[in-house]
């Protein structure tokens, strides 16, 4: 039991670093894409909706601001892997100090399926972006990125609100 519990602090661990490197590194991949079309970089492309913003996006953007969208896709793919077994793997520690049957049990467990399929919305939402990028200027792409975005960011707040109110929760009960 003690070492299943030092094993899942490390994994906890190693999956909050990653998660932050990936964050990091998004975060520099995002600073060529800003700019007066494009204010919340990558965001504005994920949210775009109409095919004509997404075209004005990538028209506001040099080679360099490309291929760096390009970059921060491409690392998106691992970070959806990453933010979602990071957030699944903190659900669960708070599912196993409560009492089954409550209903923020329930919630939770839910929530831990729910992050997965975020992970799943993020990848296709990814995809759609890559065929705009790639020249596929169809309206599809933007209407799918920008549907799955809205989802995927949704359920991600819900998870960590259900985090912080479980942790405070969990501090509550043991004062």
């Amino acid at each position: 039991m003690k070492s299943s519990i030092l094993l899942n602090k490390k994994t906890v661990l190693f999956l909050f670093i990653i998660t932050i490197l990936c964050i990091l590194s998004m975060r520099f991949f995002d600073i060529p894409l800003k700019n007066d079309i494009c204010e919340n970089g990558i965001i504005s492309f994920e949210l775009a909706k109409d095919l004509s913003v997404s075209k004005d996006i990538m028209d506001s953007w040099n080679e360099r601001s490309k291929m760096s969208a390009s970059f921060s896709m491409g690392l998106d793919f691992l970070f959806l892997l990453v933010y979602s077994s990071f957030i699944g793997l903190l659900i669960f520690r708070i599912l196993n100090k409560l009492r089954k049957g409550q209903f923020f049990y329930k919630l939770g467990k839910i929530l831990i399926y729910a992050i997965f399929l975020a992970a799943l919305f993020d990848v296709i939402e990814n995809i759609a972006l890559i065929k705009l990028l790639l020249g596929d200027h169809n309206q599809i792409w933007p209407s799918m990125a920008y549907y799955f975005a809205v989802i995927k960011f949704s359920i991600v707040l819900l998870c960590v609100i259900y985090l912080i109110i479980g942790w405070i929760g969990l501090l509550l009960r043991k004062a």
